[in-house]
């Protein structure tokens, strides 16, 4: 096969099965692509920037645990990369264990940490004596249950919690379905590549930045928010991660409403960029919910162009 008719490359959380999977089938098939599982998201990212894979998916925020950190500290530094495109996977889990195993016989289950977390109140009602063993995934533990069935090794575990998806994969017996806090728990993914020309707006996107504050500067943070504020550019989300340099230290993690491409938009990142001392793009790329952003009375596109050309006329003495 030749370079050119090499199918692309996609860095994602495996084994097979887990909903890191399932936000990379809405983005391309395995028979179009080829599938590269890998144990930790740190891994799918490096995947990208050493050239071993063209993409990665990987999961960014969760309705129960905010934002995923492991993504956001591994995109705020390193070799640049951009999100191209961002997907929903609805959340939901099942409780499984090898044949032979009933739910009274359960003490110790394996869960990724967001899984747990995201099924706490349901294990304290139905499994109150139960104790967490953390998984790398949220289908690690079927592996292990699928590779040693008749309960031969040590498992140190005696259930797991998977995605649905993984039961039929890999043959497991379900203890409970449908075990979540919430119904309409949702974790967003994100499609990875490397920088290059930003796709042309839809009018319904988002746009991500990591961005740092000066220090030591009484209402820094308000000054940042203020360059978005008062172009009418709206915030979806704000985290702050640690520098990791000393204490106290800290950045911002943002998706704001809107794209590069959008006068208001690029006039906020440039404040940014004058007032702070490190701001990195992460992408402007379409919202999975394909809602209009709402764009401010005086703020759109024809409302900066009014106002260029008022200037210009002021300029050249054609207006007061």
């Amino acid at each position: 096969m030749t370079a050119s008719a090499a199918r692309p490359r996609y860095a994602y959380l495996g084994p097979a099965g887990t909903f890191t999977e399932a936000a990379l089938r809405q983005v391309v098939s395995d028979t179009e692509a080829e599938y590269l599982p890998q144990t930790d998201v740190t891994s799918a990212i490096e995947a990208v920037r050493s050239g071993v894979a063209d993409h990665a998916v990987v999961a960014i925020e969760s309705t129960g645990e905010g934002g995923v950190t492991a993504t956001l500290d591994a995109l705020a530094v390193g070799s640049p990369l951009v999100v191209q495109r961002e997907m929903l996977v609805p959340v939901a889990f099942t409780l499984v264990a090898r044949p032979g195993i009933a739910l009274s016989d359960v003490r110790r289950i394996s869960a990724h940490p967001h899984a747990w977390v995201q099924c706490r109140r349901w294990l304290a009602e139905h499994l109150p004596d139960a104790t967490h063993v953390p998984a790398t995934s949220n289908t690690a533990p079927a592996a292990l249950i699928a590779q040693d069935p008749e309960g031969a090794g040590a498992l140190g575990f005696d259930a797991a919690l998977v995605p649905p998806p993984a039961v039929a994969h890999y043959g497991l017996d379900v203890l409970a379905d449908g075990v979540a806090d919430n119904p309409d728990a949702v974790t967003r993914f994100v499609l990875l590549g490397r920088p290059g020309v930003v796709p042309e707006p839809t009018g319904a996107d988002k746009t991500t930045l990591v961005v740092h504050l000066p220090s030591n500067e009484a209402g820094a943070l308000l000054a940042m928010l203020d360059q978005l504020a008062t172009r009418g550019v709206n915030l979806s989300r704000i985290e702050s991660r640690p520098i990791g340099d000393e204490l106290g230290r800290y950045s911002f993690s943002l998706d704001i409403e809107g794209h590069v491409a959008e006068p208001r938009v690029a006039e906020a990142l440039m404040g940014l960029h004058r007032t702070c001392p490190h701001v990195r793009f992460l992408g402007s790329y379409p919202r999975a919910d394909h809602k209009p952003n709402e764009v401010a009375r005086g703020t759109g596109g024809e409302a900066y162009d009014g106002a260029m050309a008022w200037v210009r006329a002021v300029r050249a003495g054609e207006a007061f």
